[in-house]
């Protein structure tokens, strides 16, 4: 039954199927849809749409969209789509092993940005219209609007600027979320724009639901199907160190009366050993947290179960099937402590720079000045995006870059000459910490950070070669403030490539 969901009597009359929805669609559209991080994107709509692309394909017409969304979404909605090759442009950012192959292989344009940018960007009219919006909801309300989800991303914007909606109403979202969300509907474009309204993280300044002009809406689906739920490793021994590093360098930072006791707003980046660090913070001593984040994983749970933290400002959830669970059973108790924003906001760099949030983030490689290499593999395969991890970086009060010191089973180091891409540079790059140690780049030249770099960071196996690139470079590169040896230090990537191991 629809009354208890779709409350207004127009929306409701536009009910039809996914297959109906779907075939509103045309090739060649930019489709704008919900979802972050696999939470709150459409479930039944993409799959529907990537059936009927599939058919397009076999009677020999080609069929493609342009797909922008808040982040990386599910199997249901990047991977179906990516399968019938049903995507000629993808942004702002991807995870799907179908699309990354495509990505890789030419086949699919990818636009990797900044998710602060994304946004403002559509506003600006940098890319095409949008044609198309879907949007997963808990529910449509009396006036039309709409109850979010677990996510927010973009929503605000795709509904705006959509010239056509399709609205899923998701049953199996819970619709007593209602007052988790702050939507704000301030922002405007240059020049008229006005401050950010907001000094603390846990103020609440727009309103609880979305807006959508009823008369945009072309169909009302009804699903009933749950967000992507992908559970984390155990936490290994490597990344208890790599949190025990930086939670040493938090207290040290705090007696030395540089960071409040209670730290600074935390922003996490989604992954194991960034879900390590949060869960070395429940036995840190630390308590009255606050998180100033785009996502909340399982580690934020526990710490404001714990009381650890005290609030947590997101955009959307990336939670494990247990951490789901038990957000759903204690909702009441999540709701006045979870605020759930617009993307452009979670992300805005005005708010960043306010608030003076602490940024911990994954990375794939750090070279020996501090340049970080987030997102391509050997520098011209990609990963998965930058994401907002530049956000957070340069405008950060801290900015600390984690990971193991070796990959692929120690075959490659992390730590390189020269990383094969730049994603962050030096000097958005304040820690980078190992399970080998951390190293404090802060107020330190080029050559400083190296010896750093190498002393705190580099595997054992790895030490000596970085030490002897360094010493050579510092001898007979052409300019002595950032040495290298340009052959020798791209052919550390070459090396692998070649031979599949990076073993000096």
């Amino acid at each position: 039954m629809s009354e208890d969901r779709i409350l207004h009597p127009g929306l409701r009359a536009r009910l039809m199927s996914a297959e109906q929805a779907a075939a509103l669609i045309q090739p060649g559209e930019t489709v704008a849809m919900s979802g972050f991080t696999g939470s709150g994107y459409p479930k039944a709509v993409p799959q529907a749409l990537a059936a009927h692309i599939d058919r397009a394909h076999a009677r020999g017409e080609d069929f493609r969209i342009n797909l922008l969304t808040g982040a990386s979404t599910a199997p249901e909605l990047d991977g179906a789509l990516a399968q019938v090759d049903g995507l000629a442009m993808r942004m702002p950012f991807q995870s799907d092993p179908n699309a990354r192959k495509r990505i890789n292989a030419g086949k699919l344009d990818y636009l990797d940005i900044h998710l602060s940018h994304v946004a403002q960007h559509v506003w600006f009219g940098f890319y095409n219209a949008i044609d198309t919006a879907v949007v997963e909801v808990s529910a449509i309300l009396e006036d039309g609007s709409l109850v979010p989800t677990t996510s927010v991303g973009n929503n605000k914007t795709w509904l705006d600027l959509a010239k056509k909606v399709v609205i899923e109403v998701n049953r199996w979202q819970l619709p007593e979320m209602l007052g988790m969300h702050d939507i704000y509907y301030g922002t405007a474009l240059p020049p008229e724009r006005k401050p950010i309204p907001m000094v603390r993280g846990d103020e609440r300044i727009g309103q609880t639901t979305l807006r959508c002009d009823p008369a945009k809406v072309a169909a009302v689906v009804l699903t009933d199907a749950p967000d992507r739920n992908s559970p984390f490793n155990p936490i290994d021994d490597d990344s208890r160190r790599i949190a025990g590093h930086l939670i040493e360098f938090l207290k040290h930072e705090v007696a030395r009366g540089r960071l409040p006791a209670n730290l600074l707003p935390l922003q996490s980046g989604v992954g194991n050993i960034p879900n390590a660090v949060l869960a070395g913070l429940a036995d840190s001593g630390f308590r009255g947290l606050e998180a100033y984040t785009e996502v909340i994983q399982d580690g934020m749970l526990d710490l404001l179960q714990s009381g650890v933290l005290r609030y947590a400002s997101c955009t959307g959830f990336a939670l494990s099937p247990d951490a789901n669970e038990e957000f759903r059973r204690n909702l009441d108790f999540y709701r006045s402590r979870i605020i759930l924003r617009t993307q452009e906001i979670s992300n805005h760099p005005e708010m960043v720079r306010r608030l003076g949030c602490i940024g911990m983030n994954g990375m794939i490689e750090a070279d020996l000045y501090g340049n970080i290499n987030s997102t391509h593999v050997m520098g011209s395969s990609i990963m998965n995006g930058i994401g907002g991890s530049g956000d957070f970086a340069r405008n950060g009060f801290l900015s600390a870059f984690l990971s193991n010191s070796t990959a692929k089973g120690g075959s490659i180091s992390s730590i390189v000459p020269m990383v094969s891409h730049v994603d962050h540079t030096e000097h958005d790059v304040a820690v980078i910490v190992t399970e080998q140690g951390l190293a404090d780049l802060r107020g330190l030249s080029p050559k400083q950070r190296a010896r750093q770099v190498i002393a705190h960071c580099a595997h054992p196996d790895y030490r000596d070669a970085l030490q002897d690139y360094f010493e050579r470079a510092c001898r007979d590169s052409y300019g002595k403030h950032t040495p290298h040896l340009l052959p020798e230090a791209l052919s550390w990537h070459q090396r692998w490539l070649d031979t599949g191991t990076m073993k000096a």
